[in-house]
């Protein structure tokens, strides 16, 4: 019985199953499609010329054995590129170019009689502007050096950093980072691409908004220019892609934003991709997409604590040569709590409004400014607050810590809340002792030295008094 080319390929199918990994498998040949058969040469069609490459550079030995063995000794494979279809206003002809090296050769045979190299469009470039080489897209100013690391953010600022030294490198591909709005995400990626550009010359790092890829992937449409939308593409070897969920419903984008994702990632090349949740929550996106998601590394952003927030606040004032107290850094970070972007925000506002009107940054212009960025301001810490939560910490009533008893339990829960509030409001140590009984101001003095003294000699007490300050800030901040 005679065969004919689609017989001949599911059996060659069956033998390279048996031979190769699954997801090998499905990723490079279930999109082949056998042409046709004639007798011993049998014609595949791939989808692109990378395709191509990528079958002859690692699968060439297997090919040649499963052909070998359906169509004898002098079996043959040739080739079928798929290109993009375009119009022909004369004709109105599809018109596809294919080449058919045999399996093992390098050399290309096109079947057309004229054959041009067509320069290989950027999609970034301004009309009527050339540019010798792919702009990153990157803001210079998205660094490691100045995206402040804490408990929120360790684990993605480090995988970044692994990525960034060895990119595609790694197990990390894709590194996914996901968090909420204003929490760095897009800082955290241009900072990879930063420093992949910095310490890598030879690397094509390109950043993009999944809108703008998604403008670009229509425009290509229109202009019948797909195949070098994907070509372009192909040419990068660290891409990342700022708020992938917006991808989100559009099946021709997640299509083409598939075959680029396969070829980068099958070839070693990086890709780095944000989102404002984890890939298990993208609705609207391809079941193999979201797969492949998460071959790599999926990190969060959680929202900075509040000494992460000072830190924040400290850093961008000191770049940008503004002194600034710590009463005011903590009463800023204390107020915006959840949005390193607005936080930034509201920095930028303060140094405009100490600038344009002569004042000196304290805590009362940095009243006025925030109020325009949060609904209610924090309240700020008084002694009241102090004494309620030590008194609830030690398990006496409050009224023990203002009275003359010298139980040594009250001593010590009454010293430590002078300390306190010495150290963690704006009080005079005339108004402090006031509010414990109407004790003079030397009383004061001499309780806090009596505290630090216990700090200095006993570890348990000296993390008592961490803790409670904690409690202080958090009970007031979140």
């Amino acid at each position: 019985m005679t065969k004919d080319h689609e017989q001949v390929w599911r059996n060659c199918l069956k033998s390279i199953y048996k031979n190769v990994n699954e997801q090998s498998y499905k990723t490079w040949f279930e999109p082949i499609k056998p042409v046709r058969l004639n007798k011993h040469i049998l014609t595949i069609q791939v989808p692109n010329k990378f395709f191509y490459e990528w079958l002859e550079e690692h699968y060439v030995a297997i090919l040649k054995m499963t052909i070998r063995q359906e169509l004898g000794p002098n079996g043959r494979l040739e080739y079928q590129i798929l290109m993009a279809q375009r119009s022909n206003e004369e004709n109105n002809k599809d018109v596809q170019n294919s080449f058919r090296p045999t399996t093992g050769e390098k050399k290309k045979t096109f079947n057309s009689t004229k054959s041009s190299k067509k320069q290989i469009t950027n999609p970034f470039v301004i009309p009527g502007i050339r540019k010798p080489q792919i702009d990153p897209q990157l803001n210079p100013h998205n660094l490691f050096s100045n995206y402040i690391e804490g408990d929120c953010n360790r684990l993605a600022r480090s995988a970044g950093l692994a990525v960034a030294k060895r990119p595609g490198g790694t197990s990390f591909n894709p590194l996914v980072i996901f968090g909420n709005t204003g929490l760095g995400k897009t800082h955290l990626a241009q900072a990879i691409g930063n420093e992949v550009v910095a310490n890598s010359s030879n690397k094509v790092v390109l950043y993009v908004s999944s809108e703008k890829f998604t403008n670009q992937f229509i425009e290509s449409l229109k202009n019948n220019a797909a195949n070098e939308f994907v070509n372009f593409y192909q040419l990068v070897d660290v891409l990342i892609v700022d708020d992938i969920q917006f991808l989100a419903n559009k099946n021709k984008t997640q299509e083409i934003f598939f075959h680029i994702f396969n070829q980068l990632h099958q070839n070693g090349k990086q890709l780095i991709l944000t989102s404002d949740r984890p890939p298990k929550d993208l609705d609207g996106m391809q079941e193999r997409l979201l797969s492949r998601f998460k071959w790599g590394l999926t990190a969060d952003l959680q929202v900075p604590a509040l000494e992460t927030r000072i830190a924040i606040v400290r850093n961008k004032m000191q770049k940008d040569g503004v002194v600034i107290s710590n009463e005011v850094a903590e009463f800023i970070s204390f107020n915006i709590k959840s949005n390193i972007r607005e936080l930034e925000g509201a920095l930028v506002s303060l140094i405009a409004q100490s600038s344009l009107n002569k004042r000196d940054i304290d805590i009362q212009l940095a009243k006025e400014v925030i109020k325009h960025f949060v609904s209610e301001i924090s309240k700020e810490i008084t002694v009241e607050l102090i004494q309620k939560l030590v008194a609830n910490y030690y398990e006496i009533p409050v009224d023990k810590l203002q009275g003359k008893t010298r139980k040594r339990s009250v001593v010590i829960a009454r010293q430590l809340s002078m300390y306190l509030a010495k150290n963690l409001t704006n009080k005079s140590l005339k108004v402090i002792g006031q509010n414990f009984g109407g004790r003079d101001h030397s009383t004061v003095i001499y309780s806090c030295r009596a505290v630090q003294d216990m700090m200095d000699t006993d570890d348990t007490f000296k993390s008592t008094v961490a803790d409670l300050e904690k409690k202080i800030k958090l009970s007031l901040h979140g």
